[in-house]
């Protein structure tokens, strides 16, 4: 433990997913989280004694919610780099999205090793950031939206089995956070907070949606922008945090709700994440924040950097530095934007900000989840 983890969040990270890639034509074909911890030091911004290396999760620990034939499929899927008949009918391997590649074993049980660790570090208090994490969609017993385990629910259980009594997950990607919210449904304990684009995939997140009483949903508009973003936090977010007086909250900070991501239509600028992560850090003893969806190398990189200067009270500057700078220039996006990218690309970290008109919906969003809130 350090010795004053409010001031000092610790960095959870690992070279597995360095050259990792679902392959060439998938939206997970770019590099990301890589990116991230080398703009960090790039930056300036590490002291390498708060980075701690993810560790592989044991099948014993993801089994505390994952099947074990299930995690068993996925061992084997990577052994042979094949995936059988049966295995991709029942557990989605290979199917859907969610391809055979060389570490789909070993990744996703660091990511949820990472996730898991950032629970236990943070049990005595502090912050810890896992940019590897945040894969909301997995289940219990298939392959989901890219995502083969669920970490954040295997950091929220690290949580719950010490004795935490009351948590909050937030997430802000641009898809709902299903697989979470469905593994707490039950449990009063976890309250699960969802901003996502109302009508992508994967189709749930109504308003609606209660979940039991253990969630609130913002199926927000397209071009969806850094006021309205603002306003749900100030008028819903935040109240119905401090009502549940968390122990706990763990961010999963999704990047494809920026403009330029390719599979969203929202419209935020990484200056709404960074304000998402001021606006929480201090708000429970415990925080844990993660990555998600982000499929725009550029994008993805510089906002989840700037998350961990916004953990550290680190001004970012201007410009990156000349490392930094030279770093973006040799990322490889190949998609149409990626081919020709705009300037700011590299010589900015941050987005020029990206307000707008607040619209009646997201007024109507913000007084129905905190009514509800108050009243449940």
């Amino acid at each position: 433990m350090v010795s004053d983890p409010r001031q000092r969040p610790l960095y959870v990270g690992s070279e597995i997913y360095r050259g990792s890639t679902y392959g060439p034509k998938h939206p997970l074909a770019i590099p990301r989280v890589s990116t991230v911890t080398d703009l960090v030091r790039a930056m300036g911004w590490m002291d390498e004694a708060r980075f701690i290396s993810a560790p592989m999760a044991s099948v014993a620990a993801v089994t505390r919610f994952h099947d074990p034939d299930y995690v068993a499929a996925l061992r084997r899927a990577e052994e042979t780099q094949t995936v059988g008949e049966a295995d991709r009918a029942l557990y989605r391997i290979g199917a859907e999205g969610n391809p055979v590649y060389r570490e789909i074993y070993r990744r996703p049980m660091t990511s949820a090793g990472g996730v898991m660790l950032s629970a236990r570090l943070t049990l005595e208090g502090g912050t810890v950031y896992c940019p590897g994490g945040g894969t909301h969609h997995g289940r219990p017993a298939r392959a989901s939206g890219f995502c083969y385990l669920n970490d954040p629910v295997l950091g929220i259980l690290t949580w719950l089995d010490a004795g935490l009594e009351r948590v909050v997950y937030l997430d802000i990607d641009a898809h709902h956070g299903d697989g979470v919210q469905d593994a707490f449904a039950e449990d009063d304990r976890v309250l699960t907070l969802s901003v996502h684009e109302a009508g992508r995939w994967p189709h749930t997140g109504l308003a609606e949606d209660r979940a039991g009483g253990a969630a609130r949903n913002f199926p927000v508009p397209a071009g969806f922008n850094d006021a309205e973003m603002r306003v749900l936090m100030t008028d819903a977010i935040l109240p119905l945090i401090h009502a549940h007086r968390p122990d706990a909250i763990f961010l999963q900070c999704g990047a494809d709700a920026l403009e330029e991501d390719p599979l969203a239509r929202l419209s935020l600028s990484n200056n709404a994440h960074w304000g998402v992560v001021e606006a929480v850090r201090h708000l429970a003893p415990r925080l844990i924040v993660t990555g998600g969806g982000g499929y725009n190398p550029y994008t993805a990189g510089r906002c989840w950097a700037g998350v961990w200067a916004t953990l550290n009270d680190i001004p970012v500057p201007d410009r990156p530095t000349p490392a930094a700078e030279s770093l973006l220039r040799s990322l490889v996006y190949n998609r149409a934007a990626g081919r020709n990218p705009p300037e700011h690309w590299f010589t900015t970290l941050r987005d020029a900000p990206r307000e707008g008109t607040v619209r009646p919906e997201i007024r109507q969003l913000a007084a129905g989840a905190l009514q509800e809130g108050m009243s449940a």
